[in-house]
């Protein structure tokens, strides 16, 4: 869609919702943004349906997929766009069937991965009347930290499985053991983490041969893909990406907007197969519109908006394009470390290079802000993301420096 055209489907959708200041609204405990501060009669906001909507606050409580007449009516216009934002991501670009994804823009990837666990804890305690203490949730140990997070706050066991340093897998002889060893504890039911690009490493795992070692040994499991990272990149560059709704082991996918689609913070996204939202739903909001199936509750149709903008003005050939030129500016700075003789790990199919520590001085790594596997101990890697903003000169300065300040370790 060219820039006209969004424009105008969104200030569309913005006149299907309620307005605070020209409707009779008395019961809801929100209004527009505070006038002193946000100026709703700028000029400038004729031209500009992201901030009009930000400024306009429509809630977005609920899961709209799944209650698509019965959320909250003021703001309907704006929540039918997340809706159909919704199954763009699931459909086009996690290859879903038509209608069969429920999800919602969740504040960040953290919230995503924190309500699959939710979702597949209470699934077991209401289907096998399992106890907190007899799920665990697995997961390598280059996984996001809100895995950690998540198991703590619902009180499930963390099972993090070591890697192999170098190729970043999950060792499977270590995996069976863990588990038994788990089962002996009284684990019984399993929540797998399959990650579409770790964080630190761009690392992806293998989804069959982490299920396999479950059916061996007739373990209860449930596989949620974490893309917070990969999500928008992976399945553009990797045609038989394993990770996506047509692999019947999949339930959930966390994809994360405000990474490499350059969306506001504030912007990612879950989606699940329909039929497990009920898992979350909180019967005690009777007061709210179809009930709600969130961690956080309330947030700002404009988050869903700014993504749905984005998609749109691209469209999948247009984002294709961009993330190949990525992919080529990593294919550069991966061949200049292979002729300094600098180790790293790097996914073909991802923008994230892994630099090993010991081959350049640190003060590289802060001059580029690279990031480092451990600020509490000594760095054993540093991490570089090729983004639209190091493209060019940054890339070219940072090899420079390498080629004038590499080490012998």
């Amino acid at each position: 869609m060219n820039k006209e055209a969004i424009k105008t489907r969104v200030f569309e959708a913005l006149d299907q919702n309620r307005n605070y200041d020209s409707d009779y609204i008395l019961g809801i405990p929100g209004s527009y943004l505070d006038t002193e501060q946000f100026h709703r009669d700028a000029d400038f906001l004729e031209n500009a349906p992201f901030l009009s909507t930000f400024i306009n606050n429509p809630n977005h409580i609920g899961c709209h997929t799944l209650t698509e007449d019965k959320g909250e009516d003021l703001f309907r216009g704006t929540q039918q766009m997340e809706i159909e934002l919704i199954r763009l991501c699931a459909e086009e670009i996690m290859h879903a069937e038509e209608k069969t994804i429920d999800g919602y823009v969740a504040p960040g990837g953290t919230e995503a991965n924190i309500q699959a666990l939710w979702i597949y804890r209470n699934y077991y305690k209401k289907q096998f009347r399992a106890k907190n203490h007899e799920i665990g949730v697995v997961f390598s140990t280059d996984s996001h930290y809100s895995f950690y997070k998540g198991a703590n706050l619902l009180s499930i066991q963390a099972i993090p499985v070591p890697v192999n340093e170098e190729t970043r897998a999950i060792e499977i002889p270590t995996l069976e053991q863990q588990l038994h060893d788990a089962n002996i504890q009284g684990v019984k039911y399993f929540i797998v983490i399959a990650n579409m690009s770790t964080t630190m490493f761009g690392s992806v795992d293998d989804v069959d041969a982490l299920t396999s070692v479950f059916k061996r040994n007739n373990y209860p499991y449930k596989v949620h893909a974490d893309g917070a990272f990969g999500g928008f990149i992976y399945p553009f560059t990797n045609p038989d990406n394993a990770l996506d709704f047509r692999n019947p082991e999949i339930t959930s996918i966390t994809l994360d907007a405000h990474k490499m689609l350059m969306a506001p913070y504030g912007t990612g996204m879950f989606l699940i197969r329909k039929g497990w939202m009920h898992h979350a739903a909180t019967n005690e909001a009777q007061y709210v519109q179809g009930l709600d199936y969130t961690l956080c509750g309330s947030r700002n149709g404009a988050q869903a908006v700014s993504i749905w903008m984005i998609l749109q003005i691209h469209g999948p050939k247009g984002w294709a394009k961009k993330i190949d030129g990525l992919m080529k500016e990593t294919d550069k700075l991966c061949s200049e470390l292979d002729l300094l003789a600098i180790p790293y790990f790097r996914n073909p199919h991802l923008n994230i290079i892994t630099l090993k520590a010991g081959y350049f001085p640190e003060s590289i790594s802060d001059k580029y802000r690279l990031v480092s596997d451990n600020y509490e101990g000594k760095a054993k890697w540093w991490k570089i993301v090729v983004m639209p903003h190091t493209k060019g000169k940054v890339i070219e300065s940072f090899i420079a420096d390498l080629k004038t300040n590499a080490l012998k370790p």
